[in-house]
């Protein structure tokens, strides 16, 4: 068991088992699912609280470094706790006159001098709690993780929690009629852009890994290679095949593309900043795509990916983004209220638009129509800050570990950037939580401090 600096050593266990927890039950994404989420997060926020009181726990440093990100996630959970304020119509006409009139229209008579910003006063609500459970979450990463085992500790556990919905999706699949992985997701692109969000941790840890020493000759070469074979990083490099394995079944198109993409523009940017590129890293990089691509599509049907890619037809494909830029539209700056797409879409959908949409298929433009300019700003600011820190601890940084993790959050921020064009990831409380801590491990990596620092 790894070495324990301080008190928190149960609030620490209770924490990676949330990590293998989360995406589980549907990805959390039900009513019971992510309410039990928001409730183990906030316990765990009060015994390290009471622990605080106890003078048994003692404060990050890391938390001071990165007052940044955090006020901005304070700003954030402030404007959207605001959209449920009931404001005098006067005010509200001027703030936001769509929603004003929506208010005028449902009121009642006598309701009417008083109305919020939201016109899903309950939904709403629902995504408030649900935004404090992952600030709160990424307020306890950064305390939690004060020591290398216990970073070390949290990055294998997510890369185990994604090798086991691998194994569990990966063999669901190969036993159905249909070959198409999802795990224990209900949506297939939802469980590959978990993958990837693990594989993009996975890959940053194998990097760190890697000695970087040079082998005078073949024979010396042969030898090295042979004793990575008997370590653990032979078995850490299976697991990662593994996921990119299920990743392929899933069939889907934009969560394979975004991994490779986000693979290669991270490795560009790591051979670029870091002071300690080593051929090894990119010999790694080069047999990740190599490999993955010929060998594993060659028995697992990455031509059926490609494919599908080919027969995309934008002017057809996820048409509710599309049309939710009329919402958008109607509520620029404030937005319509978070977690309110599904009760004002449908009016913006049209006739022939058959099954009622629940999100639109493009997280920038969901988060645009409920939170307006504002909201987006506020989270575009929060992501670019982490990225930022990952790319600045890819130049400073030369402990591998804090390398490998920087490598990681920067391909996993790309990833999703891109995956969420054409996907609600961000809406699948699971997704969220994991993408919450690949943040936090940008900011570690820069701001953990140690021997070897």
């Amino acid at each position: 068991m790894f070495r324990e600096p301080d008190g928190t050593r149960w609030i620490f266990i209770g924490f990676l088992a949330l990590l293998v927890w989360a995406p589980i039950p549907f990805g959390s994404n039900r009513s019971w699912a992510w309410a039990a989420l928001e409730v183990w997060v906030f316990l765990l926020a009060m015994a390290w609280l009471a622990g605080c009181l106890r003078g048994g726990v003692s404060n990050s440093a890391i938390v001071r470094d990165a007052w940044p990100v955090l006020a901005c996630a304070m700003l954030w959970l402030g404007y959207v706790w605001l959209q449920l304020v009931p404001l005098p119509m006067e005010i509200l006409a001027r703030l936001s006159p769509q929603a004003a009139r929506w208010h005028a229209a449902a009121a009642l008579p006598d309701a009417r001098a008083f109305a919020p910003i939201t016109l899903d006063r309950f939904a709403t609500l629902e995504g408030a709690c649900r935004s404090t459970a992952y600030v709160v979450f990424f307020v306890l990463t950064l305390v939690l993780l004060d020591s290398r085992d216990r970073i070390r500790a949290t990055a294998y556990t997510l890369i185990v929690s994604g090798i086991l919905q691998a194994w569990y999706g990966a063999l669901a699949a190969l036993q159905s009629a249909s070959a198409v992985a999802s795990g224990t997701f209900v949506n297939r692109n939802h469980y590959a852009a978990y993958l990837v969000l693990c594989l993009s941790i996975g890959i940053g840890v194998l990097i760190a890994s890697l000695s970087g020493a040079r082998s005078p000759s073949w024979g010396h070469l042969f030898r090295n290679l042979i004793q990575w074979i008997i370590t653990p990083k032979m078995a850490l490099r299976l697991g990662l095949l593994v996921m990119v394995i299920a990743l392929v079944l899933t069939r889907s198109r934009m969560g394979n593309s975004s991994f490779f993409i986000g693979l290669l523009a991270a490795g560009g940017i790591g051979l670029l900043l870091s002071k300690r590129a080593t051929r090894s890293m990119v010999i790694l990089i080069a047999t990740l795509v190599v490999i993955d691509v010929v060998i594993v599509g060659t028995y697992f049907g990455v031509e059926r990916v490609v494919q599908r890619i080919e027969q995309t037809r934008p002017d057809t494909e996820r048409r509710e983004a599309v049309q939710a830029l009329g919402v958008w539209s109607d509520f620029p700056v404030f937005g319509s209220g978070l977690g309110s797409f599904p009760v004002v879409f449908p009016r913006y959908s049209g006739p022939n638009a058959g099954e009622i949409a629940t999100h639109a298929h493009n997280d920038y433009i969901e988060f645009a129509s409920d939170t307006g300019v504002i909201g987006v700003a506020l989270l575009g600011m929060l992501v670019l800050m982490s990225f930022v820190a990952a790319l600045r601890a890819q130049y400073l940084r030369q402990e591998p570990l804090m390398r490998g993790l920087s490598f990681g959050a920067v391909m996993a921020i790309i990833a999703l950037g891109i995956h969420s064009t054409v996907d609600f990831n961000l809406q699948i409380p699971a997704i969220a939580l994991t993408f919450m801590l690949v943040l936090a491990f940008a900011w570690i990596s820069l701001y953990h401090r140690g021997d070897g620092s």
